[in-house]
């Protein structure tokens, strides 16, 4: 259950942080991109998400204290119910918040995309992750053709690497306790606060702002989100930052144990799989990042709404 729920929010993670993006780089693209969001398919994918995100986050904190507390591990049974209770806990509010969201926007009439076309959208995202994957493949076929390993004795087989990997282990134990009160936060905002229907409301306060979505785009309601300023601090700006960094670099890290784990006969594919996990991880933290520093022009919320009127 850790590894699938895992999987889901990298899966999501991709797709999230590109069409982001898009709200600097190509605002039109970033309106459809919405629209998919609001597509009834993506709305219970949403809800999926959301019990992801949490489970995986209590479940992350049950493997962290047993991990340092080895004498709890004979209340391993237990601790599991306890994330389950707490799990549904969190998630019973939370869904009915959401729910409440999607019954007021399917009690007005709306027109929702094709089921075909919002699939079809994605195929960008899977041909990307296909490329990505045979970049790895080769990368690792050509650092086995160059570089030969060298016999391992048993002594350094215990020592070599570990260093590395200690530190990757502490990491993923410090970055989850720090990414729960931010990822919770931002499912609070984004998911009961306001739902994904009204980040196209006009005329709609921004959740944590007190600025008005005026044009009624997702464009100007990230514009919003980011320049929003605290004491001259753009302090949801700097909030995602700490998000995409933290999260990408434990979920794609967190991904490397899952891929190298099933790819343990084959040297190729175990490298393959660790530079896939490089490629992700800088791929979104360069996109991410940039558009984090960049800056959403008034001309872009001008393109936003043209490309609404043109749908």
């Amino acid at each position: 259950m850790h590894r699938l729920t895992g999987l889901g929010v990298v899966f999501f993670l991709v797709l999230h942080v590109i069409d982001t993006s898009w709200a600097v780089f190509y605002p039109a693209l970033y309106e459809k991109a919405i629209k998919i969001y609001q597509s009834p398919l993506f709305t219970i994918g949403e809800f999926l998400l959301v019990f992801a995100v949490v489970y995986h986050a209590f479940n992350g904190l049950r493997i962290a204290i047993m991990d340092n507390k080895p004498e709890l591990w004979k209340y391993q049974e237990r601790a599991a119910y306890i994330v389950m209770g707490a799990t549904v806990l969190v998630l019973v509010p939370v869904f009915i918040g959401m729910i409440r969201h999607v019954l007021a926007h399917y009690a007005e009439p709306v027109q929702n995309l094709p089921l075909t076309e919002v699939l079809v959208e994605q195929l960008p995202f899977l041909a990307g992750m296909v490329v990505a994957a045979i970049a790895a493949v080769i990368l690792s076929a050509v650092y086995g053709a160059v570089v030969k390993p060298e016999p391992v004795t048993g002594s350094a087989k215990t020592n070599q690497g570990s260093a590395l990997e200690r530190f990757w282990w502490s990491f993923m134990r410090v970055s989850g306790l720090l990414i729960v009160p931010l990822v919770l936060g931002h499912l609070a905002a984004m998911h009961v606060v306001q739902g994904v229907f009204d980040i196209t409301a006009a005329g709609a306060v921004t959740v944590g702002t007190n600025l008005v979505n005026e044009s009624g785009t997702a464009t100007e309601f990230v514009a919003n989100r980011w320049n929003f300023l605290v004491a001259g601090v753009a302090v949801w700006r700097l909030y995602d930052i700490a998000l995409l960094a933290l999260v990408t670099v434990h979920g794609f890290n967190g991904l490397r144990y899952v891929l190298t784990d099933y790819t343990q006969d084959s040297p190729l594919l175990r490298r393959a799989m660790g530079y896939l996990c490089v490629i992700g991880a800088l791929t979104l933290l360069i996109v991410g990042g940039a558009a984090l520093l960049g800056t959403i022009e008034p001309t872009a919320i001008e393109a936003a709404k043209q490309a609404l009127r043109a749908h």
